[in-house]
């Protein structure tokens, strides 16, 4: 149920009625203050201006044509012409009701697409760290909420699996096994790359080996590829652990990597030239962009192919999105990235389009993201300055978490308790990184992100469980509950209706925005609605039976609504705290 969309479509069409051309948008949004309304059309005067015509004036011919008698008890005009709209508290009910017997909570899928989403992307024999946290999350719960509204959801995980640091990788792999290293030791991926490097700058026969299997990896050798994909299936094991601790929907099946796009690579670069796009600049193939200026003031170059021959990370981007649109058959792209490659990221697909592979119709997007900060402001890193491992991340979280949970006096079993501090903590790291807005920098803090109060994972968590509690302590049948009539007589019921029924407008912009925290904001602000609800309306002691069923029904959708909302975003709920 989308309120607002179905606001926005009939007031459009009583816009368009009152002599208002196709293009008008009725700009209806959720109302700040109680007194103008549950929602407001902000539309009525940019519409008027354009017509010539008094904006109160106009506003009135809308209403005369406006159809919402079943929707809205009342509708005034307010201020130099906006339209506040008061629900009615009986559409509140049946809605409310209706959302409560379908499955996806009234939600239902229209303008289905095939969504791409270009996620996490870890780099082949290095362990994950905090720089990868964002893209993992973020990317992940949009994914997850995508999929909830019906889109055919294709993830991938565009792996760092090729480049000239492969050639030192096998050779150094191929060392440690000549001298029967164990699998710990290959399970050391910094070690690893670290002792690879050194050989590498030290050792000049090690070296040239080096040098050799790159061009032999490049051309296909068998040897070279089985080596290189033992690298590439080490460093996707300890990936997929994080994934799962995470509650992270990635698999080894989402892995598309930079390899993956290599053998179009030649073909782009000549199709480059061929359209004389890409011109010979000293030796190295370049498209120079009037959109974009160097400093001074000229066109800027983009090599797509370096002089020696090697393609750049701009040409396997370019390749990426003819990929997705000819093979994968998507209808949208979406990339999480930080905001540093959104330069990067504008000029690989500000190439794909002129060069025609993709049509204008064919999105692409850049969700980028800011960074994460230590309590100094400056990037987050360990004691010593060194970046943080995302394992070691997670074992903090879960060591604190343990803190916690055993400082409250909980009747919890050893296995229920166990599961609450891996909800809690994981929980508290995702839910700090996706209750803020994506393109902005936060600081991460462990003692905010802990806390039962605030905008925070466990006060989430502790909410769901509290409504939990209600059901735990009545006997009522679920099929009498749903069957019971449910009205909407006190404000803190109606102000809970509402809310409750605006699960589909946040849902629906972290699709389309690729913004979590406002699901967030809304799962907080639900949260707190029903508390107030919960002080002011007496359930399980309500005056009468049909009162306590009705309270019931607003009780176990805001339960439903929490689970799914926290569920989204790969948020784990406990039935006890």
């Amino acid at each position: 149920m989308n309120i607002q969309s179905i606001l926005s479509d009939k007031i459009k069409q009583a816009m368009i009625l009152a002599g208002a051309d196709q293009s008008c948008d009725a700009l209806v949004r959720q109302s700040g203050k109680p007194q103008f309304g549950d929602y407001q059309a902000n539309g009525i005067m940019a519409a008027a201006k354009k017509l010539g015509l008094n904006p109160r004036e106009f506003a009135q011919k809308v209403l005369d044509n406006l159809q919402l008698s079943d929707i809205a008890e009342k509708l005034e005009i307010a201020g130099p012409g906006f339209i506040n709209i008061f629900l009615n508290p009986t559409w509140l009910a049946t809605e409310i009701s209706a959302a409560l017997s379908h499955k996806n909570l009234g939600i239902q899928a229209t303008n289905k697409q095939t969504v791409v989403i270009d996620y996490s992307s870890p780099n082949v024999a290095k362990e994950m760290h905090v720089g990868h946290l964002r893209s993992t999350i973020i990317g992940d719960a949009v994914a997850r909420t995508l999929e909830f509204l019906g889109h055919n959801v294709i993830r991938a995980n565009h792996v760092g699996d090729w480049g000239t640091q492969f050639g030192m990788l096998i050779a150094y792999l191929e060392k440690m096994q000549n001298e029967h290293a164990s699998e710990m030791e290959l399970q050391d991926l910094e070690a690893f790359y670290r002792e690879a490097k050194k050989h590498y700058d030290e050792d000049e026969v090690f070296a040239e080996k080096a040098r050799n299997y790159v061009v032999k990896l490049q051309s296909g050798d068998e040897y070279c590829r089985a080596m290189w994909k033992r690298l590439v299936d080490i460093t996707m094991q300890q990936n997929q652990h994080n994934y799962d601790r995470l509650n992270v929907t990635l698999t080894e099946k989402d892995v598309m990597g930079e390899s993956l796009y290599n053998p179009m690579l030649p073909s782009i670069v000549e199709d480059l030239k061929k359209q004389g796009l890409a011109v010979e600049n000293d030796g190295a193939l370049v498209v120079y962009l009037d959109e974009f200026k160097n400093k001074d003031g000229d066109p800027m170059g983009v090599i797509v192919q370096k002089k020696d021959g090697g393609f750049l990370y701009t040409t396997t981007d370019i390749a990426a999105a003819k990929y997705r649109y000819e093979t994968l058959k998507a209808n949208r792209v979406l990339v999480f990235s930080d905001t540093r490659q959104s330069q990067h990221m504008q000029q690989a697909w500000l190439i794909t389009r002129k060069a025609g592979y993709v049509p204008d119709s064919f999105s692409l997007e850049h969700k980028n993201f800011g960074m994460m900060l230590g309590k100094d402001g400056k990037p987050f890193k360990t004691r010593t300055g060194g970046t943080v491992k995302l394992a070691d991340l997670l074992d903090e979280a879960i060591e604190r978490a343990t803190v916690l949970i055993n400082e409250k006096n909980t009747n919890l079993s050893n296995d229920e308790k166990e599961a609450v501090i891996e909800a809690v903590g994981i929980g508290a790291v995702k839910y700090a990184d996706l209750s803020k807005n994506r393109t902005t920098d936060y600081v991460f803090d462990w003692d905010n992100m802990l806390s039962f109060e605030g905008n925070t994972a466990p006060y989430m968590q502790y909410a769901y469980t509290r409504i939990r509690s209600i059901f735990n302590k009545t006997n009522i049948n679920s099929t009498a509950l749903l069957a019971a009539p449910l009205t909407i007589k006190d404000d803190k019921e109606r102000t809970l209706a509402i809310k409750l029924l605006q699960f589909e407008e946040a849902v629906q912009t972290v699709g389309k925005e690729g913004t979590p925290h406002v699901l967030c904001a809304y799962l907080y602000e639900l949260a707190g609605i029903f508390s107030s609800f919960y002080e002011h309306c007496p359930i399980l002691n309500a005056e009468d039976e049909a009162v306590k069923l009705s309270r019931l029904k607003l009780a176990l959708l805001t339960e439903k609504t929490l689970k799914q909302g926290l569920e989204l975003l790969g948020i784990k709920t406990v039935e006890k705290m």
